[in-house]
């Protein structure tokens, strides 16, 4: 009986993708590195909401050796692969248009590499935040738009005229789907910082929520315990308790796993 309850006690560990960017600006205006340095850095807000939600959130750092990662990968409940640069159009089978961002090809394999372990081999629960919906929908095959205004015809989804941990736009989501079951509604409020989106779904990717304007902003990978990601960012709408429902959703499948 107490090593049952000792185990229903655990909080998962949850891993937090890094972004990781070969330029060494981020040290210099920070004035804690040299010229020439690569970096490793996330942002704050994931660390806080997924304790909130009740997880243990550990940092995976881009690895050299992609077998480290494995390693690592085996040791964690649920992994979140995080928001960042735009992913690289050739990880999709197009060339990238000017109007594509910078991108960090090395980070795109790893995180691809991630999303493909969790979703075909271990099965664990996946939680895909802005960059990261753009990433699970490529590592299935899917396409992005390398600029929704330029390529989709779409208004501009980048918010930096709003705080962070404002909603200033709708996503509606389908009926009856798991966003609609986790949120209790068929529609909520988000913040949105991206000028890249899902363009086709890739396979087993079903959009389940759209915003107004028709921008995929939440897929499902179907046949898997627990695969969700969305395109506006619930960690910085940290002090929403209806965005800590998508957290704490994805902690509790990771606790059951």
């Amino acid at each position: 009986y107490w090593k049952l309850a000792q185990k229903q006690m655990k909080k998962p560990v949850i891993g937090i993708t890094c972004n990781y960017d070969y330029k060494d600006e981020v040290g210099m205006v920070s004035d804690m590195g040299t010229p020439g340095q690569d970096w490793n850095f996330v942002a704050g807000d994931y660390v806080y909401i997924l304790e909130k939600a009740g997880a243990v959130p550990v940092i995976i750092p881009q690895y050299e050796n992609p077998q480290n990662v494995k390693s690592i990968l085996d040791c964690l409940d649920g992994v979140v692969i995080t928001g960042g640069h735009d992913v690289d159009p050739v990880c999709y089978g197009e060339f990238p248009k000017e109007y594509c961002g910078r991108v960090m090809p090395k980070r795109d394999r790893q995180d691809i590499e991630i999303a493909n372990y969790f979703l075909l081999e271990k099965k664990k629960p996946v939680l895909g935040i802005c960059r990261g919906i753009q990433i699970i929908n490529v590592a299935c095959g899917g396409t992005l738009y390398q600029d929704l205004v330029k390529e989709g015809g779409f208004e501009s989804h980048s918010g930096s005229r709003y705080p962070r941990n404002e909603g200033w736009h709708r996503v509606d989501f389908e009926p009856r789907s798991r966003f609609a079951d986790i949120f209790g509604k068929s529609s909520v409020m988000v913040n949105s910082y991206h000028h890249q989106g899902v363009r086709l779904p890739g396979k087993g990717c079903e959009i389940k929520g759209k915003s107004e304007d028709g921008v995929p902003e939440a897929i499902e990978v179907m046949n898997h315990p627990f695969a969700l990601a969305v395109q506006w960012h619930p960690e910085m709408m940290f002090d929403s308790e209806e965005q800590v429902k998508l957290l704490a959703a994805f902690v509790d499948a990771a606790k059951k796993f």
